[in-house]
């Protein structure tokens, strides 16, 4: 049952809803509220529509709380309606008491199936743990692969691709988290583009433990058969301390060059987000992540990106809107390929944090997002935007 956003007028659940804000539809709904369905928290939002129009939310639902180890499960709604009401919740993944995350789900243009990255580790070891090196890489992180062939009513078991998509001295490891890409120009059209980071060991003889930020990158997996095998694509190792990328999202741009936008995780460049770009499928980039002043706004935290075609197509970007805190989530646009960004829509002034755009239909955006009234980790909200409302105006 979809729950009503503060300032909604609610909805009675048994009644079908319609997408189209202009005809009356909705305008928000909360697919997942913590203290339910089992789980003290759902956090790590991912959403993708699949070729029948139905929009797949993907969180982790966390048993205990909103610590990232533990006992972790993937867990997902199916909506027909573009988000207005949402089925039951299904388990893709289940930790066993493990964990079980970063969701990155992508549709297969080839076969319409929906393709899903998730990592995972051991739920009695932490990620600082891992970092430091002192865990075996078989209670450390792992990289699994899994298919949905019904229009996501159902997934294949994980599938352990690990020493496919890494590198010896990584540690940490994370998909996503939110929707991969299928290419759809140029020569490397249906590749899949799942964004990644990692951290790596320090040097031979230095007295670093692995933990100091400087130690993360960002990486790229890729695959040309569909999602049945993958590979590592682009690779950030500079570990210079300037730029330290770690979550990242990323969009195609309409001449097939692929926009990466990253979390730059405590460096020395000003803000905290930087970006790249790639024009050979995500193979490579075409320079080193640099410090992104357009989106200098954002704070500390994950965001989405996603290109929408049109006259003119727009570079959407989502994220929290306060460089100091994890508040008022809004969505930011590009017409320029993301050199320049301007801020299009506060979505409200409330607690924010992780967010996944997905385009609904012709007329309309969704944002997936975690929010709450006290703090950022209370629901995870949908919210459905009219594209008309994100489109430059003469003048502004």
């Amino acid at each position: 049952m979809a729950v009503a956003v503060a300032g909604d007028a609610p909805r009675d659940p048994g009644r079908p809803h319609r997408p189209g804000l202009a005809q009356g539809g909705c305008r928000s709904s909360v697919p997942y509220a913590s203290g339910t369905g089992g789980y003290a928290a759902y956090r790590i939002p991912a959403v993708v529509r699949t070729p029948a129009g139905t929009l797949l939310a993907f969180a982790e639902g966390r048993v205990h709380g909103t610590g990232d180890s533990g006992a972790v499960d993937v867990v997902l709604r199916r909506s027909a309606d573009g988000g207005c009401t949402w089925g039951p919740p299904l388990v893709v993944a289940a930790g066993h008491g493990d964990t079980r995350g970063n969701p990155a789900p992508v549709v297969d243009p080839r076969s319409g199936d929906v393709v899903l990255l998730t990592t995972g580790n051991d739920g009695a070891v932490t990620e600082g743990a891992i970092l430091r090196g002192e865990v075996p890489a078989a209670r450390g992180r792992r990289v699994f692969a899994q298919r949905g062939t019904d229009d996501g009513r159902s997934f294949s078991a994980p599938r352990d691709i690990t020493s496919s998509v890494t590198k010896d001295g990584w540690r940490w490891y994370a998909t996503g988290p939110g929707h991969a890409l299928a290419l759809a120009h140029g020569r490397y059209a249906g590749r899949l583009v799942v964004p990644a980071d990692h951290s790596a060991a320090p040097p031979p003889g230095s007295l670093d433990t692995g933990r100091e930020p400087r130690y993360y990158g960002a990486h790229a997996l890729l695959s040309d058969d569909g999602g049945r095998s993958w590979r590592i694509g682009s690779t950030d190792e500079a570990y210079d301390g300037v730029v330290n990328a770690n979550e990242t999202a990323a969009a195609e741009l309409p001449d097939g060059r692929i926009w990466f936008s990253t979390r730059d995780q405590h460096g020395t460049g000003p803000g905290h987000r930087a970006d790249s770009r790639s024009d050979d499928g995500g193979a490579t980039l075409d320079r080193p992540y640099a410090p992104q002043p357009a989106l200098a706004e954002v704070p500390i935290v994950q965001g989405s990106a996603l290109y929408v075609p049109g006259r003119p197509g727009l570079l959407l970007f989502s994220a929290p809107s306060v460089p100091t805190a994890r508040t008022a989530p809004a969505l930011w646009t590009s017409t320029d390929g993301g050199r320049t960004m301007t801020r299009a829509l506060t979505l409200s002034g409330r607690p924010a944090a992780y967010s996944d755009l997905v385009r609904v239909d012709e007329e309309t955006i969704g944002v997936l997002y975690e929010t709450g009234a006290r703090g950022p980790y209370e629901t995870i909200a949908f919210r459905r935007v009219p594209l008309a409302s994100l489109m430059p105006r003469a003048g502004r």
